[in-house]
């Protein structure tokens, strides 16, 4: 019971917002009381905090799937994009400016979480591309994954609307490629970038 209150809490949150779903709403939603609720979450603080991090350990896991397949390094990059725009494509509002807004210590301790994964990842990635040719050999990875990242999250914890959010991403995407690219990685570029404008 536990599970199925944090995944329609955190789907519910998501879409509606996280201010605006009261634990009442989630216990009609479920056909429960709000008793039941309460006897695995003391408050609804608990209940985002609980589902923020379902939502995190799915994007890890998402991305992994993502570097699991083996594409080059500016192609792994547009694939994670596409990966987060069928996962949050349903919302009209950003998620990440949301709980920024109106809980700002989840959010403060969700954030420390996904620097990690990200630095871990996008230093990866940077790492990735010089190998392969297509980022300038002399870039420093752990900064231009620093770069990239604040500037991914502060689109986020900024942007009110999920499509602005999600074009916005698009340009830092290709600011920091076009950044660190070698010709070959301009020619890569290019080519995604024709795909995903498609």
């Amino acid at each position: 019971m536990r599970d199925k209150i944090i995944k329609k809490a955190t789907d519910m949150f998501l879409k509606l917002g996280f201010k605006s779903v009261t634990m009442d709403d989630i216990a009609c939603e479920m056909c429960i009381s709000k008793k039941t609720i309460y006897k695995y979450f003391s408050n609804k603080e608990k209940l985002i905090e609980e589902g923020t991090e379902v939502v995190h350990q799915k994007i890890h896991n998402l991305m992994h799937e993502v570097i699991s397949k083996n594409y080059n390094a500016i192609e792994e990059n547009f694939e994670m994009r596409k990966m987060f725009k069928e996962m949050f494509q349903s919302f009209d509002h950003s998620p990440a400016y949301q709980l920024k807004k109106h809980y700002p210590e989840i959010y403060e301790r969700m954030m420390a979480n996904e620097i990690e994964d990200c630095n871990q990842i996008f230093t990866q990635n940077v790492i990735k591309g010089i190998e392969q040719g297509l980022y300038r050999a002399e870039t420093d990875a752990a900064i231009a994954a620093k770069f990239y990242y604040t500037l991914i999250f502060s689109i986020n914890e900024n942007t009110l609307l999920e499509r602005d959010a999600y074009q916005l991403e698009g340009k830092a995407l290709e600011y920091h490629t076009r950044a660190l690219a070698t010709p070959k990685g301009i020619i890569e570029l290019e080519k995604q970038l024709s795909i995903f404008t498609q």
